[in-house]
C-alpha cells in the first residue's frame, strides 16, 4: 500500500504490501483521509472503525494483527482463508490495541497477560456486528485477533447449511426423540456451533424450555436462556450444566465436551429424560462413539443415549457470477480415488471451478458451505459399541446402513458446481 500523506509528524497510516499484492490504502478505501483525520492528525478511533466495515463489507469472519518487528500486519480470513490485507506502520500497534481494549472494556495497563472481550460496531446504517476479541502477549507486542459474528441464527436453515434432503430426514427424527444427544464434530472452524444453533432454532417453540451454556455465546437467540462460562467464578461446563439440570429444562445445549466430568453430567441430562446438544473435536462422526469412550463412559450409557453424530467441515462455494465448467485433473482423480469409495469417480465427471471476478475479488469463491456425514446410533451400531469396536468399523456399518461419508457428500457438491474439487481436497489434507 502506498504510503499516506497524513502528517509529517506522525508515521504513515499504512505502508505497501506485497503479499498483498495491491496498490490500495485503507483510508481510500473504507473513509478518506479527510474523514480520518482529527485536527490533522490521525483518528485511531475513525481508523479502527473503517478496518472494522472493510473486514464487514469482505465478509470476512475474522481479523489478525499481527506485530512483526518493524510492522504491523493485518490479515483478514475470508471464506475461511487467511489474507495479507495491510500493512500498518510499527508506532500504530500500541494505539491500535489500545483502541480495542477500550472498546472491550479489558486493562489498558496490562500488557503482559492474555485478555478476552466483546464489543457491538455498526458497520453500515442499521447493522451491527458482534466482535469478540483475543489479545495476548507475543514476541513483538500484543496482537489482537477479532472474530466477527455478522449472521444470526435466524438466518440458517438446514438446507442451507448444505445438509442433504437424506441427513436432513436423519436430524429431523433424531429431535423429535424426547431424550438423548445429538453430537456436532468437526475441528475448530467448522461450523458445528451453528448446526446446533439451527438446530435450536426448529425447537424453539413456546411449550418447552431451552437451556445452554456455552464458551462464547455465539448468536443471541430470543426465547432461550443462555449462559456464558466463566471461569474466574468457577462456572465451567461441568457446574454449569449442573446447574442447569435444577432448572427443569427440556432441552439444553452444552458448547462443547470437553472433559470426562462434562460428559459424565451430560451423558446422565440425556438418560434421565432430556434432549441435549454438544458439540466434540474428533475427525469423524465414527470417532465420536469411541472418544465417548475414552472420557469413561460406558459404553451401555452411550449406546442408550446417542441419536445422531454429525460429522462435518466447511468448504468454499465457487462463485456464481464466473463460475464455469472444468474437467479433473489427473493429479486430482487420484487424489480423491485413494479415499472415496470405489466406483464413486469416473474420469469422465464434469466438475466446476470459478475463474474469478469482480464480485469475489477474483478468487473463484463467494460463501461456504457444508459437507456433512450423519451417523444414526441403531441397533447395529449399538451392538458394536458394546463390544468397544474402533472407529473404523463403526464407520463401515453406518456407510452399510446408508450413511454417506463426508467426503462423497462433498464430490456430489462439487458435481453440481456448489464446490471444487480442490477444495474437496484441501478438506481431505487438513
Amino acid at each position: 500500500m502506498e504510503k499516506s500523506s497524513v502528517s509529517k509528524a506522525r508515521p504513515p497510516l499504512a505502508e505497501k504490501s506485497a503479499a498483498a499484492g495491491e496498490n490500495k490504502k485503507l483510508a481510500g478505501l473504507i473513509l478518506t483521509e479527510k474523514e480520518l483525520l482529527e485536527g490533522g492528525e490521525m483518528s485511531i478511533i475513525r481508523l479502527v472503525d473503517a478496518l472494522l466495515r472493510y473486514a464487514y463489507r469482505l465478509r470476512a469472519s475474522d481479523i489478525h494483527i499481527d506485530p512483526e518487528t518493524t510492522k504491523v500486519r493485518v490479515r483478514l480470513r475470508i471464506d475461511g482463508v487467511l489474507h495479507d490485507t495491510f500493512i500498518f506502520s510499527k508506532e500504530w500497534q500500541s494505539e491500535i490495541i489500545t483502541r480495542l481494549k477500550v472498546l472491550s472494556g479489558l486493562r489498558t495497563d496490562e500488557h503482559q497477560a492474555a485478555q478476552d472481550g466483546r464489543f457491538k460496531t455498526l458497520v453500515q446504517p442499521g447493522v451491527y456486528v458482534d466482535v469478540r476479541l483475543s489479545i495476548a502477549p507475543t514476541y513483538y507486542g500484543e496482537n489482537a485477533v477479532m472474530r466477527l459474528l455478522a449472521q444470526q441464527a435466524e438466518e440458517f436453515t438446514l438446507e442451507s447449511l448444505g445438509f442433504s434432503p437424506k441427513d436432513r430426514a436423519k436430524i429431523e427424527r433424531a429431535i423429535k426423540k424426547p431424550y438423548g444427544m445429538i453430537l456436532a464434530t468437526g475441528p475448530t472452524g467448522s461450523g458445528k456451533t451453528t448446526t446446533l444453533y439451527t438446530i435450536i432454532k426448529i425447537l424453539n417453540i413456546p411449550d418447552v424450555s431451552i437451556v445452554t451454556i456455552e464458551d462464547p455465546i455465539e448468536y443471541s437467540v430470543e426465547g432461550i436462556e443462555q449462559i456464558q462460562i466463566n471461569s474466574r467464578t468457577g462456572l465451567t461446563f461441568a457446574t454449569g450444566l449442573r446447574s442447569i439440570l435444577r432448572q427443569d429444562p427440556n432441552i439444553v445445549m452444552v458448547g462443547e465436551i470437553r472433559d470426562e466430568e462434562t460428559a459424565g453430567i451430560a451423558v446422565n441430562a440425556a438418560l434421565t429424560g432430556h434432549l441435549l446438544l454438544s458439540t466434540l473435536h474428533t475427525n469423524d462422526a465414527a470417532t465420536t462413539l469411541p472418544r465417548l469412550l475414552d472420557m469413561k463412559i460406558e459404553p451401555f450409557l452411550i449406546a442408550s443415549t446417542v441419536n445422531i453424530a454429525i460429522g462435518q467441515r466447511l468448504v468454499r462455494r465457487i462463485c456464481s457470477g464466473c463460475k464455469e465448467k472444468k474437467k479433473i485433473t489427473e493429479d486430482e482423480f487420484t487424489s480423491l480415488a485413494e479415499v472415496l469409495s470405489p466406483g464413486t469417480l469416473n474420469r469422465d465427471m464434469e466438475f466446476y471451478a470459478g475463474k474469478g471476478c469482480d464480485s469475489c475479488d477474483r478468487s473463484g469463491y463467494k460463501g461456504r458451505i457444508g459437507i456433512h456425514e450423519v451417523l444414526e446410533v441403531n441397533d447395529e451400531v449399538r451392538e458394536a459399541l458394546m463390544r468397544r469396536a474402533d472407529a473404523g468399523e463403526i464407520q463401515k456399518i453406518a456407510v452399510k446402513n446408508g450413511m454417506t461419508p463426508m467426503l462423497e457428500d462433498g464430490v456430489q457438491k462439487a458435481l453440481v458446481g456448489i464446490t471444487t474439487v480442490e477444495e474437496i481436497l484441501r478438506v481431505i489434507h487438513d
